[in-house]
């Protein structure tokens, strides 16, 4: 396992990662997530991934479960949780849901903690921006967190370039605790966010990354190509939404000519994607997940494809999908 520093922080994180969404609750219960957790753990991953919204909070129960049952010593491993959707979808939205206003993150917090069975969380996220709350509200309150000995660092979720550089001012300007990563969506077809719009916070903020959805929730694996396969995350209730993406012709007739690349590098499709992934020096952690254990190793062979990417194998890639990404 190679690890990298969390933007300009000191905190080190391994180069894949793991995370639960959609998987923990609906698909890996405590007994599956326990092995799983043992196995990339071993493997030399330390950073898990989570988010209170995750099966409406059963995923943080199941992680937690999880690693209380592990005993790992509390140094050894980094976890995360996200903030702004909220636990009840169908309840009265006022300070509940879709928000990221100091009431709701306070007790969000708490919350967390309890259903993780942990002091601190190393890494909370604001999950999405929230147009209603001043910005300056919401780092003050994440900077609380931080403060009261609750989290650790704090970040972002596919928040806009302009919004994390206001949130890292006002830190700056009040002599708060500011915003040290951003966890967006990166793989092949969707890259313009981070290689285009966030290029000057690298250097100007030492923003990192903490990427999420490597296959594209799965279609860079080829596995949508003949259609909606039974068990794949595209038959997932609730995940419908993700259907017109999976299904697309010209995604998929690209990832047919992505297959010959991984061939020629003796890897699977999915392998070859997750390492593009973590080939972007600003990436700090590749978020990966599973619903089995073959899963897990075939995405951790995905580090012995990394040195395989020379200049001429990634601009195969480009010309396969660069005319197609967001």
């Amino acid at each position: 396992m190679q690890y990298r520093r969390l933007g300009r922080s000191g905190l080190q994180v391994s180069t894949l990662s793991l995370g639960s969404w959609v998987t923990y609750h609906n698909q890996v219960d405590v007994s599956a997530a326990k092995e799983m957790l043992a196995a990339a753990y071993d493997a030399g991953v330390n950073f898990f991934d989570n988010a209170e919204v995750y099966a409406l909070g059963k995923s943080e129960t199941v992680m937690g479960e999880a690693i209380k049952a592990l005993n790992w010593p509390r140094i050894n491993y980094v976890v995360s949780t996200k903030f702004f959707w909220g636990l009840s979808r169908d309840e009265q939205p006022i300070n509940r849901k879709d928000t990221l206003n100091r009431k709701y993150l306070m007790q969000a917090i708490d919350g967390s903690l309890k259903r993780m069975g942990l002091d601190f969380i190393d890494l909370v996220y604001c999950h999405r921006p929230d147009p209603h709350t001043p910005i300056e509200e919401t780092v003050w309150a994440m900077s609380d967190m931080i403060s009261q000995g609750k989290a650790l660092y704090w970040g972002t979720s596919e928040w806009s370039a302009s919004d994390i550089r206001a949130a890292w001012e006002i830190a700056e300007r009040h002599h708060l605790h500011k915003p040290v990563m951003e966890q967006p969506q990166y793989n092949v077809f969707h890259r313009k966010r981070v290689e285009v719009e966030y290029a000057r916070l690298y250097e100007d903020i030492g923003l990192g990354l903490t990427t999420w959805s490597p296959l594209a929730s799965g279609l860079l694996t080829g596995k949508y190509r003949s259609g909606v396969p039974e068990g794949s995350r595209g038959s997932v209730k609730g995940m419908d939404f993700l259907l017109k993406g999976l299904t697309d012709a010209a995604k998929n007739a690209a990832v047919t000519k992505l297959e010959a690349v991984a061939a020629e590098l003796g890897c699977t499709m999915g392998q070859l994607a997750i390492a593009w992934a973590a080939h972007n020096p600003r990436v700090s952690t590749v978020i990966t997940g599973a619903s089995r254990m073959s899963q897990l190793q075939e995405n951790l062979g995905a580090l012995a494809v990394l040195d395989k990417l020379t200049p001429s194998v990634l601009e195969k890639i480009d010309t396969a999908t660069l005319a197609l990404a967001e």
